[in-house]
Order: C-alpha cells, then structure tokens, then sequence
C-alpha cells in the first residue's frame, strides 16, 4: 500500500483470493473502468485473462505468462511503466505515420489521375512517403521510455 501513494494509485486491494480477483476485475468492467492486472503465479492466472491488459512478470509461472496478454522480461514492477510509455509512444508514432502516409499520397495521387502532374510525381511521392515513415518510425527509439 505505500508503494501505491507513493506512485498516486488511490484503491488497493491486497490479500485477494483467485475466484474474487476475477469477480473484482469484471465489476470495475461492468463500471466502464479499463482494468490491467500484474500478476506473476498460479492464483494470478485467471485474473489476468479476464483483464482487458494482463501483464506477468516474465520471473513468474508458465500458467501467468501464457495467461497474460504482455510479458516483462525483467523481474521488475517498475517495468510495467516502461511498457506502459513504451506502448503511448509507440501509437503516437503509429498516429504520425499514418498521417504523413496519407498527406503525401493524398496529395500527389489524385494530381496524378487528373492528369495535372506526371505520373511519375506520385511514384515519387509514395517513395517519399515510404521514406518518412520508416524515418519517424526509427525515431522512437529516442523516445525517453526508461526509468532513471
């Protein structure tokens, strides 16, 4: 409970057994909450399929991590808020990406149909596209994910 406020999460439950985490996740579900659970053993299994985000710790039981939708490597809790950056930075470039895509072939391509630029102007413009794309793509490995 202390690493919890310390880390602003208001609502703890501690102490749980199987059959009333599932029961726990499904009424925050049936509230319209989104519900991520960690877990790491055998009791935690069922939680975590029944999660809409369950993430094992990769040091925990085979059943947990098949369970689960994403698996921490490391032994970690801390990990968790990387993956969670590491999954905001990942769709914020997904969300560039498709907009560069669509703004240079969006542009050229139809210029091109009309017969107001050569063909070759929207051939260029899908290489370029293709180029931007993989160009931000590659920029998210700058992307400040880790814990210091």
């Amino acid at each position: 409970m202390a690493i919890a406020h310390k880390v602003g999460i208001s609502r703890v439950l501690a102490e749980v057994l199987p059959d009333q985490k599932v029961k726990e996740i499904q009424r925050l579900q049936e509230d319209g909450e989104i519900v991520a659970m960690v877990g790491d053993g055998i009791n935690d299994a069922p939680a975590l399929t029944a999660a809409n985000v369950g993430v094992a710790i990769g040091t925990g039981t085979d059943i947990a991590i098949e369970s689960a939708d994403v698996t921490l490597v490391r032994g970690k809790l801390s990990s968790v808020v990387t993956a969670v950056k590491l999954s905001r930075a990942t769709f914020r470039k997904i969300k560039q990406n498709l907009f560069w895509a669509f703004f240079y072939n969006a542009a050229a391509i139809p210029l091109a149909m009309l017969g107001l630029a050569h063909p070759v102007l929207a051939e260029i413009a899908m290489a370029t596209s293709s180029v931007t794309v993989v160009t931000n793509a590659n920029l998210l490995r700058r992307a400040r994910i880790l814990l210091r």
